[in-house]
């Protein structure tokens, strides 16, 4: 190895958020350093995420959730799958981010890489099942037909620990948007290394810009905002912080906004219906 080889330095990137279908930097021009637990030298540059770029998040999350709503249940599972397919085609990148930024281990990045892969296939061929799960046709006493169907429940925020977990992230954000929602999710601390790889898979992916936003950023600045946002509709907090949920659900009670703090099992369709709303209709029959 030549001397000017070996006193090279790495060059850090710098991961920015994921809102509208962009990649912009922090309006706050703040960042921090992701490095995997006893490194030299930082993996990444993270930008951390301001109330005004939450807010951006809510705006491109609420523009966008109608029309996603609005596709076909065939083609948000077909947008899911492709999800899929472009993270499977990334990865070397993901493996890379997962042992050198992250600081798993080679066997832990495949399982982990793996989970991402399968949670988004598993969405991706519930969203024309689950309507027909718990939808219902009504046994009623008259002339009228009453159904039951889901509805999605419009802008989700998810809300994550710091201990990164990729195939977590990636169910709870496909169960979301699997039922017609888009979603601003908060990875904090170290899970905020996740970011950049997400967003530019689902940037790739057919995903309309804002159904999925992504910020990196500390979960105690901008849970309350989260919790009080009035465009917000649900709320998934899964940080095991019993303290900060009930300050969390206690604000969320003046605008009356869904909170879930349900830590089951992954690739089930209780994921799905954290959610979904349900509308019942009624159709006068005969003459």
């Amino acid at each position: 190895m030549s001397r000017t080889e070996s006193a090279r330095l790495p060059v850090p990137k710098t991961h920015k958020l994921y809102i509208g279908g962009e990649f912009p930097r922090s309006e706050s021009g703040r960042s921090y350093v992701l490095a995997k637990p006893g490194a030299k030298h930082a993996y990444a540059q993270l930008c951390l995420a301001s109330r005004k770029d939450l807010r951006a998040a809510v705006d491109a999350a609420k523009a966008a959730q109608p029309g996603w709503a609005g596709r076909s249940a065939y083609n948000r599972g077909q947008i899911l799958y492709r999800m899929a397919e472009m993270i499977e085609g990334r990865g070397e990148s993901w493996r890379a981010l997962l042992r050198d930024g992250l600081g798993l281990t080679a066997a832990q990045a495949t399982r982990a890489f793996e989970g991402v892969i399968d949670a988004l296939v598993y969405f991706a061929g519930a969203t024309d099942k689950y309507p027909q799960v718990i939808g219902a046709v009504n046994p009623v006493a008259g002339p009228h037909h009453s159904f039951t169907t889901p509805e999605p429940t419009g802008v989700i925020g998810l809300i994550f620990p710091d201990e990164p977990d990729p195939a977590a992230i990636a169910a709870r954000i496909a169960a979301a948007i699997a039922a017609g929602n888009s979603v601003i999710a908060l990875l904090p601390d170290r899970a905020g290394g996740l970011v950049a790889e997400f967003g530019e898979a689902f940037a790739t992916a057919d995903l309309p810009g804002g159904v999925v936003n992504l910020l990196s950023g500390d979960a105690a600045e901008l849970t309350p905002q989260f919790a009080s946002h009035m465009e917000i509709q649900g709320l998934a907090f899964l940080r095991d912080e019993p303290q900060q949920r009930t300050e969390l659900e206690r604000a969320a009670a003046d605008n009356m906004k869904r909170c879930v703090a349900s830590h089951g099992p992954l690739l089930a369709l209780e994921r799905v219906l954290d959610f979904v709303e349900y509308k019942t209709v009624w159709h006068p029959i005969g003459s």
